[in-house]
């Protein structure tokens, strides 16, 4: 504990990095404060009368899960930053089978800001195209008593949500960048993670409640709280795990300088796909109830979502299945082993053992087809651990959502980039840092699109 406080103490010290991270803190309180601002012509009192009732469990309330509760406020950043970080992905696996795309990829400085130029672009169309369904879903919508969300749904109220809803993505989006350039850890990262964050204070006044009038055991709670350090502990230890791979290289003379000779690792992750794999997964599990949800009154809608609920167990194994599959089909893209041991051979490298080429490629295959079977597996456990918690505790899902899934998941990964970014600094100028060894490593290819640094 005195460690951390002399930490922070340190921080403080530090001009630059005292800026850095009050400037990242305002930005961060602009984006929280975007999020309470609703679209003109919007319902207040009959719209949170409706979000009250709306099914979490759809791809509404993973959205508005992403951007804080923005989406259910019908606010100026209700799309939060994710058509960002959908052009990103869509951008990334263009890469695989776009040979120009392909090349930017690898033109370094220059290639980065062509690839960023066209995220932009693609973010304003994405967020447009949103928008528009998200105002007719708004316009659609009905308080108690059929009172309209918005009382004049008309061609004028479709115009100024899509327009301020695309403002306030690309607003979201230059906000990321200047706190990635003139702040602290990754901005685009940091404004979902606030989002997630923002819902733990009414998580947290929920249970208190609930212990409150006695419906809840505050020994329980306690026990949670243990089983909630053990399972953040394991996620870092798994997030920060890596299988370090040697490659040696040869000496050589240049101009009577010898280059080379040294060992160096290769660092493969376990989970090299992030938190990608679930939020893939639950885009895919979460479709058909949001179609389901369109029909209330169908017989075979009311079966259906009864199976695919997330406290059926067809529900869990689904879900597991789909995050083991993207899980590979993701780190087939974040890691492309021919690219790695071309770039080896070419700098005079090799595997001991192995032979450089096709035979090094086969290996990194192998090594990386291996672990990752055990990081997927992890990953699927983590993402049904909230239901597990929900439904075998019984504690609100609110706060359950907690225990585990994309949100805890999002929450450590950003997290440790952060500390990773102020302890680099801390080092810097000579100072501990959170930990007195100074090895905290950053998560290197933690699988995140470029820009989006989940």
């Amino acid at each position: 504990m005195a460690n951390v406080v002399e930490t922070l103490q340190n921080i403080f010290k530090i001009e630059e990095l005292r800026t850095r991270i009050l400037f990242t803190i305002g930005i961060l309180i602009i984006v929280r404060i975007g999020a309470y601002i609703t679209i003109p012509g919007v319902n207040v009192v009959a719209l949170n009368a409706a979000s009250a009732t709306a099914d979490s469990n759809t791809l509404f309330g993973l959205y508005d899960l992403f951007v804080g509760g923005a989406f259910s406020n019908a606010a100026i950043f209700a799309l939060g930053i994710m058509p960002y970080i959908s052009a990103s992905i869509i951008l990334q696996l263009a890469g695989a089978v776009v040979p120009e795309l392909a090349k930017m990829q690898k033109e370094g400085e220059e290639g980065r800001r062509k690839l960023n130029q066209f995220t932009r672009i693609g973010t304003v169309f994405l967020a447009a195209l949103q928008s528009w369904g998200v105002s007719i879903k708004i316009a659609s919508t009905q308080g108690p008593g059929g009172l309209p969300v918005v009382a004049d749904a008309g061609f004028m109220f479709t115009i100024t949500a899509i327009f301020m809803m695309t403002a306030g993505t690309v607003f979201l989006m230059w906000l990321g960048e200047q706190i990635t350039d003139r702040g602290i850890g990754n901005g685009i990262s940091l404004i979902i993670f606030i989002g997630i964050i923002a819902q733990l204070p009414a998580a947290i006044q929920q249970e208190i409640q609930l212990i409150a009038v006695g419906s809840r055991l505050w020994i329980l709670d306690l026990i949670m709280m243990v089983l909630l350090v053990g399972i953040i502990a394991l996620i870092v230890l798994v997030t920060q795990g890596a299988r370090r791979i040697p490659v040696q290289y040869a000496k050589r003379v240049v101009n009577r300088k010898v280059y080379g000779g040294t060992t160096q690792y290769i660092p493969l992750r376990v989970n090299t796909a992030g938190v990608m794999p679930i939020i893939f997964a639950q885009a895919i599990v979460f479709i058909p109830g949001t179609v389901l949800s369109f029909f209330p009154d169908s017989t075979a809608a009311i079966t259906i979502s009864r199976w695919l609920s997330p406290s059926s167990v067809i529900y869990a194994l689904f879900y597991s299945a789909m995050i083991v599959f993207f899980a590979y089909f993701y780190t087939a893209f974040a890691f492309n082993p021919k690219d790695v041991a071309e770039n080896i051979k070419k700098q005079g490298g090799f595997i001991p053992g192995i032979r450089p080429g096709t035979a090094t490629a086969d290996y990194l295959d192998t090594i990386l087809t291996r672990i990752t079977l055990p990081g997927a597996i992890f990953l699927a456990i983590v993402a049904i651990l909230p239901t597990f918690v929900s439904n075998v505790l019984g504690v609100p899902m609110q706060f359950a959502s907690f225990f585990g899934g994309t949100s805890l998941l999002i929450i450590v990964g950003v997290a440790l980039d952060t500390l990773q970014q102020i302890e680099s600094y801390l080092l810097m100028r000579h100072y501990d840092g959170f930990m007195k060894s100074g090895k905290m490593r950053g998560r290197v290819g933690a699988g995140a699109p470029s820009g989006g640094g989940f």
